[in-house]
């Protein structure tokens, strides 16, 4: 069966994936874009390009939350017409399911994505992406809610987390408060570079000929 992974989730020191205060100019709150700059840096070292290139191997769809897709919801206001973040031409080209209580129709957009709105939580929405991704794997893009619901329902296979040395001190939290659902995870992959420590998680016990340094 296709897993449900995710993929370069970027999360601070003090444990946040977002900073708070998120609106239209700060949509990953306050500060929260420090976390992904290691992905653009133009000088990034081997390691971080290729577990960013990792994100994209053998994935044939995406979930998303609501928020990820666009800033605000609700049936009739200005989002009824956003079309995302990424302009024209997103760049995950299959489709993608967003978790939303607004149905809408289907967004079509150029290089081959397509947004799905899926009304009825997270276990109708992973059906449906994995029928839709050929055998392939399904990648949880976020936001933080998001990968939290997923994590207590027990549904994530694999969990990379990427830990940057910023402190954002406030914001979403991604393993505060899970209890019971942070049990049976094994740390298979530990790669450190100059900018950030790439953890990979896994569900189930460790496989230590796959143990990163």
């Amino acid at each position: 069966m296709a897993e449900l992974r995710v993929h370069n989730f970027s999360i601070s020191l003090d444990g946040y994936g977002a900073g708070p205060r998120q609106d239209m100019d700060d949509p990953l709150g306050v500060g929260g874009e420090q976390l992904h700059e290691w992905m653009f840096a133009a000088d990034a070292p081997e390691v971080d390009r290729r577990y960013s290139d990792r994100g994209t191997e053998g994935i044939g769809t995406t979930i998303m939350g609501r928020h990820m897709f666009g800033p605000v919801g609700g049936s009739g206001d200005p989002d009824d017409e956003w079309r995302g973040w990424w302009g024209e031409d997103p760049p995950f080209h299959h489709d993608v399911f967003v978790l939303t209580h607004h149905a809408r129709d289907p967004v079509a957009m150029v290089g081959g994505t397509t947004f799905h709105f899926v009304t009825d939580g997270i276990e109708a929405a992973l059906d449906r992406a994995r029928e839709a991704a050929g055998g392939r794997h399904v990648r949880l893009g976020g936001g933080v809610s998001t990968v939290r619901q997923y994590l207590q329902a027990g549904l994530l296979d694999e969990l990379h987390v990427v830990v940057v040395p910023v402190l954002l001190g406030a914001g979403e939290r991604l393993f505060g408060d899970l209890g019971d659902a942070l049990g049976g995870w094994t740390r298979v992959e530990f790669a450190p570079s100059r900018s950030v420590a790439h953890v990979l998680l896994r569900r189930g016990p460790a496989d230590f000929d796959t143990m990163g340094a």
